[in-house]
């Protein structure tokens, strides 16, 4: 198996495979409700595509793999291809991130498929804070696909809450509550500034050292660790099983650790989310690439990958936004 190192020693092996840019929220940091999604069907990668290039990325030593979008959902078919991807020989691991509205209907084939862990989107447990964040959603049918996803057996459940002032950072502990009364691992992130939507959530930056202080008053912490690829640090609640991770791409930045790479739903590589680095794959698939050729042009794409992100010296160049990206 070939090794996958970037320029500056790092060992890439997770892949976030963004399935579509649509979704069926519009929170105001990722999608305004005045954003539309352009994307046709006919732009995104099939999925015999997606699987060619799943196969080329686990030749290369690649074994962690998230789906992601838009919502993922809404992808016809995700389950079909959450077996198929599955079945790649190289694939260890295999998570979906989602903001659960449509996880009721899709949690058991998806765990059938072979998804063993999830990441929910969720920042607010007041209902109509919920709707105003999202432009309408119900946290009903949120609070449904949570429930489904547990029925179904996914281990871990881990809810990530961007913490924005003024917006929602008076729920910090309340969601830690909910989360040890549910056994559902707790992530809060920092706001990045990433398109329209991100630089107006950015305004509500806030650093998670100050919601760690707030944590530190409820609860006695200690350091723990947790399975996944992602970058959080995590504390635990003692007694229990739960787990607090914090995601500081700003405050606290863990670029010198990064070991993934985002596909977007058009075959786009990025090589960095805080930079435009990027390699389109999309033309090489349709103009009958090879296997060899595939992963060989995979690998080049690693000499672009950035040291790390420049959210601070390029705030509001980053014109993509999150759904675009994969999230």
């Amino acid at each position: 198996m070939m090794s996958f190192i970037d320029p500056h020693g790092r060992k890439i092996d997770y892949l976030r495979l963004s399935l579509t840019e649509h979704c069926n929220l519009r929170c105001f940091y990722c999608m305004p409700a005045e954003s539309k999604c352009t994307a046709h069907s006919s732009s995104q990668l099939t999925f015999d595509e997606i699987e060619r290039v799943v196969a080329a990325f686990a030749a290369l030593g690649v074994y962690r793999l998230r789906l992601t979008g838009g919502e993922p959902l809404l992808r016809k078919g995700v389950a079909e291809l959450a077996a198929r991807l599955n079945a790649v020989p190289g694939i260890e691991d295999l998570s979906m991130s989602t903001n659960a509205m449509l996880l009721a209907h899709h949690g058991a084939a998806l765990r059938n498929a072979g998804v063993s862990r999830l990441n929910i989107s969720l920042d607010s447990l007041n209902p109509d804070r919920f709707a105003r964040i999202t432009h309408g959603a119900r946290l009903e049918d949120v609070f449904a696909g949570l429930e489904a996803a547990k029925h179904a057996g996914f281990s871990p459940i881990k809810i990530n809450m961007l913490v924005m002032k003024g917006i929602n950072d008076d729920e910090v502990v309340d969601m830690a509550h909910y989360c040890l009364d549910q056994g559902f691992t707790l992530r809060y992130i920092e706001t990045m500034p990433m398109g329209a939507g991100g630089q107006q959530a950015f305004s509500h930056y806030l650093p998670l050292d100050v919601v760690k202080d707030r944590l530190a008053a409820q609860f006695q912490l200690v350091e723990d660790i947790a399975s996944g690829g992602g970058p959080a640090r995590y504390l635990r609640i003692p007694g229990s099983k739960t787990q607090i991770g914090f995601i500081t791409p700003l405050s606290r930045h863990f670029c010198a650790t990064c070991n993934r790479v985002r596909l977007g739903a058009d075959g786009t590589l990025y090589m960095c989310l805080g930079n435009t680095h990027s390699v389109a794959l999309k033309p090489h698939l349709r103009q009958g690439i090879s296997e060899s050729g595939l992963v060989e042009v995979i690998q080049n794409a690693l000499a672009i990958k950035p040291l790390r992100h420049n959210f601070e010296q390029q705030a509001g160049q980053i014109n993509r936004a999150m759904s675009a990206t994969g999230g």
